[in-house]
């Protein structure tokens, strides 16, 4: 059985800053059975993700781990509505937004109007906007051009575009990736406050293990189309990529990545 649909809508945010159990929360993604295959009428489908299964609730901060290739952007654009699945149920919440690798800012717009493109009415307005770009301190840039903008700009442009829709799932395609490493570590710092403040749930896909747990509530492996590792992170915010505890994890993550000799 093949579904996509909406789960209902009226989830309010949550915000936290220690870990907690999520168990009580409400369920912002359920995947049962998820399989997506290419050329699926070949004798031999290239099974990308066979046989998911996944709940995130409301709040909770998830990070994807996995090697290049296993499927983790495949399982992010099938929750943001981008992509089907061959086969399983898959309910996610309809305000929905997804940031990705690069920003996709359209370069014939001012800043404030990327960021309220597509809606209306007050959601829509340069007050909004600015509200939006303030939050990511960007409201000093609201009247630029897109190719005006540094890299760490445009990207936190792209965040502000996505949070302005008070989305319930955001979701986060390795949004750092292109970027310096000063800039990336400002961004996450960003990206951990901004979402404790709103409160979606959240789905990561990062190749950077120091970068789950620094953000996530619960670190995923994906391998062989499966879910191969789910840990929670009990770890307090904010987090610091250091101490005893946080070593461990590392290790085991990389070791679960197929990397075993870390000094």
């Amino acid at each position: 059985m093949l579904q996509l649909a909406s789960l209902p809508g009226g989830i309010a945010p949550f915000a936290h800053t220690e870990p907690e159990n999520f168990a009580d929360r409400p369920v912002a993604v359920a995947v049962n059975g998820l399989i997506r295959s290419f050329n699926p009428q070949a004798v031999k489908p290239a099974s990308v993700l066979n046989g998911i299964d996944l709940v995130v609730r409301a709040g909770e901060f998830v990070a994807l781990l996995g090697a290049s290739g296993c499927g983790k952007t495949t399982l992010l654009r099938i929750l943001a509505g981008l992509d089907a699945p061959n086969q399983g149920e898959v309910l996610v919440p309809q305000a929905r937004t997804v940031v990705f690798q690069e920003p996709r800012l359209i370069q014939s717009k001012k800043v404030w109007r990327n960021v309220v493109i597509g809606l209306s009415g007050a959601a829509g307005s340069r007050a909004r906007a600015i509200e939006a770009l303030a939050e990511v301190g960007l409201d000093h840039r609201a009247d630029a051009w897109p190719a005006t903008l540094s890299g760490g700009e445009a990207q936190r442009a792209a965040l502000a575009r996505a949070l302005v829709r008070e989305p319930r799932l955001l979701l986060l395609d390795e949004p750092f990736a292109a970027l310096d490493a000063l800039t990336r570590l400002k961004m996450q710092h960003l990206i951990g406050e901004l979402c404790q403040a709103h409160g979606p749930a959240t789905l990561l896909v990062t190749h950077d293990v120091e970068e789950a747990l620094l953000l996530a509530d619960r670190v995923l492996v994906l391998r062989e189309g499966q879910i191969a590792f789910d840990r929670r992170i009990s770890l307090p915010q904010p987090r610091r990529a250091s101490g005893q505890q946080f070593d461990a994890l590392r290790s085991t993550l990389l070791a679960e990545l197929g990397v075993h000799d870390v000094q």
